[in-house]
């Protein structure tokens, strides 16, 4: 009789690959052990999620990276979470996302054909993703998301270059503040220093003045990250800003973005958990994006994936050209 695994005796090594699956009844002391953390899946039923993955995810380019049209976005992974007036759950999240959940919800991701994540750079994501590449032979491409500063504008991102992201983008809050403070030209330096080092520079924003801006002093970087979502969700209907609004003027964006001749990633396009996958993926492939950047936790890889197919290849045919 086959022997059961049980949460306790997980051998994370073998539940990250079906085809190991012999090798936990065999107890391999070659597998690599992850320390118990929190509630795992069961064996099985971890398995059959692995298999039951969807496996066409459609693939677009950024210059010379090839990155699945549906991003896995880090927010969750680093317990981030825009909760609204809920006190808990950036909590909840850090407490969710064990090391051994990251791992796991990594693996999820290149199963289901979701090739790049991007993740903050910070000292627990340098961790989890050395070793999910060194100890689990994951290949999955990290773009890291860097705050730099007016004095040191490179630092962040050599730090995260040298730890093998392969593209690096200036975070959404940052972009607007440089264009606020009328220094837009050294989002145009990072952007070349990135490129000098030989990997993908993006320039992120919440406002759309970033691209305006970004346009019309030259500065084309590889790709805009740019959030985008539709206003048809209740908490989005007070005029003051209370953590529920990402892309304040959809309308104004989607008018931008159509003449913009550069890779454009999405993001917030569920309004932070406010709307659903098929209607928010839908919306932003239609309207022009051509890459979506999604949280997601492990049970939620497989429907993501799934519906992200579909929406993309429902709007082929869009307005705006595909770009990447």
């Amino acid at each position: 009789m086959k022997e059961r695994i049980t949460r306790r005796r997980f051998i994370a090594g073998a539940s990250l690959s079906p085809i190991l699956a012999n090798s936990i009844l065999k107890q391999d002391d070659s597998i690599p052990l992850i320390e118990e953390q929190g509630d795992l899946l069961e064996e099985q039923d971890y398995l059959n999620t692995v298999e039951d993955l969807p496996k066409n995810m459609p693939m677009g380019k950024i210059k010379h990276l090839e990155i699945s049209r549906l991003i896995a976005g880090g927010n969750l992974i680093s317990g981030i979470s825009h909760s609204r007036d809920l006190i808990y759950v950036s909590a909840l999240m850090k407490n969710y996302f064990t090391e051994q959940k990251i791992l796991q919800t990594l693996h999820l991701y290149e199963q289901a054909g979701i090739n790049t994540a991007i993740l903050r750079l910070d000292d627990k994501t340098l961790k989890i993703i050395s070793r999910y590449w060194k100890e689990y032979h994951g290949k999955i491409q990290w773009i890291a998301q860097i705050k730099p500063k007016k004095s040191n504008l490179f630092e962040d991102a050599d730090i995260a270059i040298d730890n093998g992201a392969t593209g690096v983008y200036i975070q959404g809050q940052i972009g607007d503040d440089f264009v606020k403070k009328g220094d837009t030209k050294l989002l145009g330096k990072i952007v070349d220093h990135i490129r000098d080092k030989g990997v993908i520079g993006g320039i992120g924003g919440h406002s759309i003045d970033v691209v305006l801006a970004c346009e019309k002093e030259g500065i084309y970087p590889d790709f805009y990250m740019k959030t985008f979502h539709s206003l048809d969700y209740w908490s989005a209907k007070p005029a003051e800003y209370h953590d529920n609004k990402w892309d304040m003027d959809p309308d104004k964006t989607k008018d931008v973005m159509k003449n913009v001749k550069v890779p454009w990633i999405a993001f917030k396009v569920l309004a932070a958990g406010a709307i659903s996958p098929k209607k928010g993926f839908d919306f932003a492939f239609k309207h022009g994006a051509d890459f979506i950047c999604v949280g997601m936790f492990d049970f939620q890889v497989k429907d993501d994936a799934t519906i992200a197919i579909q929406m993309y290849n429902r709007n082929k045919d869009r307005a705006r050209k595909w770009f990447g």
